[in-house]
């Protein structure tokens, strides 16, 4: 597959394209620091603001499948100062993707957007909404875009992060009643992607992803 991932060039969004690279995809790998990345076989740097419809446009380009791993730095200014990246993105990138397609979506999030905030505990809760309120709102308007969307999209929910090499052993939980906290590496959520990347039973799902 031709893949365009954006927010490519650190987190999730490097493993990310790092695993497809080794599987055998083509990866145009869009960042505003794009161009500071080490060559590699099968890889396009695309330095670019996804934000903006104009770059989006060009990076869409030719593409079979859209991965969506947008992050910000944690600072303590997110205990205050409003955050807008990840729904301006989704905003600016769907209209694009159903009018010219690709049609296939997946969008890394995390546990505590939209409905997946109800399975936090009590203390969970007050610590989420305490330190990662402002992004998990912007990230719960961002999946509701795509859920109103006409993509075939996938949502994905991964708990705590760590960088732990990939295990291929996590669980994958769509069902509500088994939401929970716990841990995975950003290698295992990129193994998760590329596998949903292949399977259309994951199309309009939002699985949490733990350990």
């Amino acid at each position: 597959m031709h893949i365009l991932v954006i927010g490519a060039s650190r987190g999730i969004g490097k493993a990310v394209t790092l695993a497809a690279l080794e599987a055998g995809h083509s990866v145009r790998a869009m960042s505003r620091t794009a161009d500071t990345m080490d060559p590699a076989q099968g890889l396009e740097p695309f330095a670019g603001d996804a934000t903006r419809a104009a770059d989006l446009e060009k990076a869409l380009q030719g593409v079979d499948a859209v991965v969506m791993a947008l992050g910000i730095r944690e600072t303590v200014a997110m205990l205050w100062k409003k955050v807008t990246l990840f729904s301006d993105a989704t905003a600016a990138l769907v209209p694009l993707m159903e009018r010219d397609g690709p049609s296939r979506l997946i969008c890394i999030t995390g546990i505590g957007a939209g409905d997946s905030a109800q399975s936090l505990s009590s203390v969970e809760r007050v610590g989420h909404k305490i330190v990662f309120s402002q992004p998990y709102r912007d990230k719960t308007k961002q999946e509701q875009i795509i859920k109103e969307s006409a993509l075939r999209w996938t949502l994905v929910r991964p708990t705590v992060l760590t960088n732990n090499k990939a295990s291929g052993k996590y669980r994958v939980l769509t069902d509500p009643k088994d939401w929970r906290m716990g841990m995975i590496s950003r290698a295992d959520v990129a193994d998760y992607v590329l596998k949903a990347l292949r399977d259309d039973e994951t199309i309009g799902t939002a699985a949490v992803l733990a350990r």
